[in-house]
């Protein structure tokens, strides 16, 4: 007999436990079985096999789902990695991997044992229960459950199972999600045979048999049979007739759910690269050619401004690999960039680009999963869950907009940030890494300036021109197909001055005038602000009451479309009060804003403006990024009006104005990378103006003109921002100088949860002293930036300092916390 190491389903189970196999199941490393585990059956992946059990008694396998592991060696090994390293159980890192629809779970089943024996020993429920299971083949848990109370039948089944009355069985379900399939019809005798059975039935009054056949004699190839069913008016029945006399065949093929069916990209060849680009590409082709260490990842960091040609730069980088061989993956930080990236892929590698991201139906994922783990994918692209892609022979991933908060898993465990499991996903595969961003991650440029990563620059602008000859701003077309354009003007505007010149406006006189200019000139524009809604909070000036979440600690907030009053965070809602609970005022203010407040306020500036809303509240149905992109594109619309997923990648030539509302909604959060977030904002939206062919403007609202962040973000001078911002982290002992581990415990009980976080943030003080780690530092207990969420309290610890993992492996963490290494939030 031959045992199995199983990564289980459990809560709290960071290892495997050891299993036997039965000798009928084809069990291999990376086999997604179901085995017994307690009083329940789990949901398992094995990781090994072996010879001899590591424990004394073991239980059999109950279940295994395929004869061929779904999991490679490969992923087994980055699952133990990521398992290590972010601190979670091996399951939770090997759920990433998972196709859809494999975590279903088996249903239980019970029969009767013949001959039954003396029952008097058993008890009234034992026996109802039992008498129950006899009167049928076999009963499920479920109905038993209905019977009895889940637990109680759970109970009794368990006992019989043990007296060997009855016997324990498991079926996994139906599957859910299965290939489409349409039933196609074609001719299956001759010609001739069929023309004599038209001549033959014609005789004998079958009309609908006739049509048929005649309509199939005129088909040069296999037809839907729902088609000719419909176009002829006749029934099932009838072609059954004709199928059962083999004068025709109806066969079954599964048809592709493509969701990329929406696009109408014609195929293209690459063009050629600007100067730049080409000097870019040739450092990257070289170290790439000349590589000879495989067990060190090839990283290069492509720090291209926004406009520079990244993107071509990847599609060169595909291009490389394809032709020997291999295979890519591209990540996004947002679904809502990629139709652009997707366009670009697609009209290179027409046919052969996979996308997966959340978005997509369950037939689609299915689909999508199947055909890139066949190899039918040159290259996958999306969010950051599309990095456990089946994508077989991998030898490139790229990281887009690699500084994107959007890479780090925050809600659930394994909390891993996408691009150090790329990397390390490319040391096991031999792959190579192209990290590209306008305003890389802090840590990432500090790498390297280190040498760990191939720093590789893009700083020149390129604007896509035509066969013409033209003069730009500053430069000229150095080839017919592009020419060089500067970065955008912009302006920083001081709010505080506004006000004090009567101006209570949110949008400042000179960025009305900017857009009103724009648009007499048949330009477009971008406003952003980084808040959805239409105020921010409401408050009665009376008492001073907020309407807040009754389960969160937050404000509730505004939308007037929707005449609600909404959390953000748990969803929760109530109808516009019309006074204050507290006091009865009916005067009510309407504070903050939010995109809804920004479309109110253009709207009535600018009544004759054609606006469109781009956020999470409005991009719901299916493909509504492409829709709204495309209007946008199309010029149907002249100011867009939206939050984070305009800032990003989206690349709109007749955008010559954008305009920032409040550059202060993340720069005073209480997280030591506030500065670093404002920047790198800026910077993404200043880069959508003026990508087309004439002059970008920026302007920037706040009321901290002089913060460094916004200072450099106008002068678009990362390497200004990065030295301030380098020597604040070294200062501090921040990242890249030390690692952070954050936990927290929530409970719903304030008292306990506070005493629990001290009790914990004891033992961990009690362990550095012990240690005698004086460059390891705690801070905590504290309560986080939102300290109630969803009904729970939340207080957290920080650890700061090296090697602070290792340390944390020796002290006992109980149910109920949340570890995060590396968090990107702090607050």
């Amino acid at each position: 007999m031959h045992y199995a190491e199983v990564a289980v389903n459990s809560p709290g189970s960071h290892g495997t436990f050891c299993y036997a196999i039965p000798l009928k199941f084809n069990v291999q490393p990376g086999s997604i079985v179901w085995v017994p585990f307690g009083s329940r059956v789990a949901h398992g992946v094995v990781v090994q096999i072996s010879d001899r059990p590591s424990v004394e008694n073991t239980k059999e396998i109950a279940y295994y789902t395929d004869d061929y592991p779904l999991l490679s060696l490969k992923q087994i090994e980055l699952a133990y990695w990521i398992s290590q390293h972010y601190i979670s159980s091996l399951y939770d890192a090997f759920s990433l991997m998972f196709p859809p629809e494999i975590g279903r779970k088996p249903g239980t089943y019970f029969q009767a044992v013949e001959p039954i024996g003396n029952l008097s020993s058993l008890t009234e429920e034992q026996k109802r229960l039992l008498h129950i299971v006899m009167k049928k083949s076999k009963v499920s848990l479920k109905d038993l459950g209905k019977e009895f109370g889940l637990k109680k039948a759970e109970l009794l089944s368990s006992q019989l199972v043990s007296y060997r009355l009855v016997t324990r069985k498991y079926e996994i379900p139906q599957v859910k999600v299965k290939p489409k399939q349409l039933a196609y019809i074609s001719l299956k005798a001759s010609n001739n045979e069929v023309e004599n059975e038209i001549k033959r039935l014609s005789k004998t009054r079958a009309p609908k048999q006739v049509a048929v056949l005649d309509y199939l004699l005129k088909q040069s190839q296999s037809i839907p049979l729902r088609e000719l069913i419909n176009k002829l008016e006749c029934s099932l029945r009838t072609v059954r007739a004709l199928e059962n006399r083999q004068l025709l065949s109806i066969n079954t093929v599964n048809i592709r759910r493509d969701p990329l069916s929406y696009l109408k990209s014609a195929p293209t060849l690459p063009p050629p690269l600007a100067p730049s680009q080409s000097v870019a590409w040739n450092t990257i082709e070289t170290d790439w050619d000349n590589r000879n260490n495989f067990t060190d990842p090839l990283v290069f960091l492509l720090f291209g401004i926004t406009g520079s040609g990244k993107t071509e730069i990847y599609l060169r980088a595909l291009d490389k690999v394809v032709s020997g061989g291999k295979r890519g993956i591209c990540l996004v930080p947002e679904i809502a960039l990629t139709p652009q990236t997707v366009e670009r892929f697609a009209a290179r590698y027409s046919g052969r680009v996979g996308i997966l991201h959340s978005g997509l139906s369950p037939g689609e994922q299915y689909d999508e999963w199947q055909r890139i783990k066949e190899g039918k994918c040159d290259v996958v692209i999306g969010p950051r869950s599309a990095l456990f892609a089946p994508q077989p022979d991998l030898g490139l991933i790229i990281i887009d907009e690699e500084h994107g908060q959007m890479y780090k898993q925050e809600d659930r465990s394994p909390r891993y940030h996408a691009r150090e499991v790329a990397i390390r996903l490319a040391q096991l595969s031999s792959a190579v890494v192209i990290l590209g961003s306008a305003t890389p991650d802090v840590t990432s440029f500090y790498k390297a300036k280190l040498g760990k990563y191939r720093l590789v620059a893009l700083s020149r602008r390129i604007i896509s021109g035509s066969d013409t000859q033209k003069t730009g701003r500053d430069g000229y077309f150095p080839s017919p197909s592009f020419y060089y354009s500067t970065l955008p003007e912009v302006k920083i505007v001081d709010m505080r001055n506004e006000l004090r010149e009567g101006n209570i406006s949110i949008i400042s006189r000179s960025l009305l005038a900017g857009i009103e200019k724009a648009l007499q000139q048949d330009d477009q524009v971008i406003l952003f602000i980084n808040r959805r809604g239409t105020a921010t909070f409401v408050r009665c000036p009376d008492c001073g009451f907020v309407f807040r979440c009754p389960r969160c600690s937050v404000a509730l907030t505004y939308h007037s479309q929707k005449g609600r009053l909404i959390c953000h965070h748990c969803r929760h809602f109530i109808s516009v009060p019309h006074s204050c609970p507290q006091c009865s005022g009916a005067r009510l203010s309407f504070l903050g804003i939010g995109t809804q407040k920004v479309v109110d306020e253009i709207s009535k500036a600018l009544p004759d403006a054609k606006l469109l809303r781009w956020d999470s509240d409005v991009v719901g149905p299916k493909h509504k990024h492409e829709e709204l992109l495309a209007d946008f594109r199309n010029h149907k619309a002249d100011i867009l009006i939206g939050t984070q997923m305009i800032a990003k990648g989206l690349d709109l030539p007749q955008v010559t104005l954008a305009g920032i509302i409040s550059a202060d909604t993340s720069i005073n959060l209480p997280d030591f990378r506030a500065g670093e977030q404002t920047f790198q904002l800026l910077c993404q939206v200043a880069g959508r103006a003026g990508r087309g062919f004439k002059a970008g403007k920026v302007i920037i609202q706040t009321f901290s003109p002089d913060n460094y962040a916004i200072q450099s973000a106008a002068r678009h001078d990362y390497p200004g921002f990065y030295r301030d911002e380098i020597n604040y982290r070294r200062q501090y002992n921040y990242p890249p100088f030390s690692q952070l581990i954050r936990l927290i415990y929530s409970h719903t009980n304030n008292e306990l949860c506070q005493r629990e976080a001290k009790r914990l943030g004891q033992s961990i003080y009690n362990k550095i002293q012990e240690k005698g780690a004086s460059k390891t530092s705690l801070i905590g207990p504290i309560p986080t930036y939102v300290s109630r969420l969803r009904g729970r309290y939340r207080w957290q610890l920080i650890l700061r300092g090296h090697d602070v993992a290792e340390l944390l492996s020796n002290v006992k963490i109980t149910a109920g916390w949340t570890i995060d290494v590396d968090p990107v939030r702090v607050s």
